[in-house]
């Protein structure tokens, strides 16, 4: 599973990796649920073309009354894709995007107390994240897009298996390899499932702790977001 990742926010990259591009280049800043990240999917207008837009991580479902809804939604597990609440109307719709990360982040329990840790392709290429999106309109008519990062089992894994608690089942995002990026955005549902695979290719990971938190927040102050984990039915990680 991933909870906080750095998006590829460079025109260049974005268009050089993914063939398509954003408007600006916006801060190349952390994300974690509910911030605001590009993702590329198909122009709606029947071209095959890709475009990237902007939305929120942590997919909303038509059900959803408010944006931190998000919080429990970030994570899809393709094993119950297809069946969640959550998750499966945008499934069925075929609603598939690609999630443009430079590096994910994953807390290793190696130690104690456990650090976080950057997973990334070797060279420093940007990686592609399977996802579901969907367009939400909520009930003030604000709307927007958002999204979700598609993960699978992870046990065994000679790089993931090293994170998250020893006794939690190991969880990965789909990396997909850039070139079936054209058929992960157009294949059918049916056919989607054959992507549903973990990376097997190298990794490179390496500690990157977390900033230190800034001073203690005073009375009125807006508190710092924690870090969300998705659990029950509705929900998968």
């Amino acid at each position: 599973m991933c909870s906080n990742y750095e998006p590829v926010t460079s025109q260049d990259r974005l268009l050089a990796h993914f063939g398509a591009k954003a408007d600006s280049d916006p801060p190349q800043v952390e994300a974690w649920p509910l911030s605001k990240a590009p993702f590329i999917k198909l122009a709606e207008d029947g071209s095959g073309n890709r475009v990237c837009e902007t939305g929120q991580f942590g997919l909303l479902p038509r059900f959803a009354t408010e944006l931190a809804y998000g919080r429990k939604t970030y994570n899809a597990r393709s094993e119950t894709v297809a069946e969640k609440q959550s998750f499966r109307h945008a499934w069925a719709a075929g609603q598939r995007c690609i999630v443009p990360a430079e590096r994910i982040y994953e807390p290793c329990h190696e130690t104690d107390p456990p650090v976080r840790w950057a997973i990334q392709m070797p060279g420093g290429a940007p990686m592609g994240i399977a996802g579901i999106y969907r367009r939400w309109k909520g009930p003030n008519g604000q709307e927007l897009y958002s999204f979700a990062m598609l993960t699978v089992n992870a046990d065994g894994h000679p790089v993931m298996q090293r994170f998250h608690r020893k006794e939690d089942e190991k969880r990965m995002v789909i990396i997909l390899d850039e070139k079936d990026y054209a058929d992960w955005l157009s294949c059918s549902v049916e056919e989607a499932p054959k992507y549903f695979r973990r990376w097997e290719g190298q990794l490179d990971a390496y500690a990157k702790p977390l900033p230190p938190r800034g001073p203690k927040a005073e009375k009125g102050d807006l508190p710092r977001a924690k870090p969300a984990t998705p659990e029950g039915d509705l929900f998968a990680g």
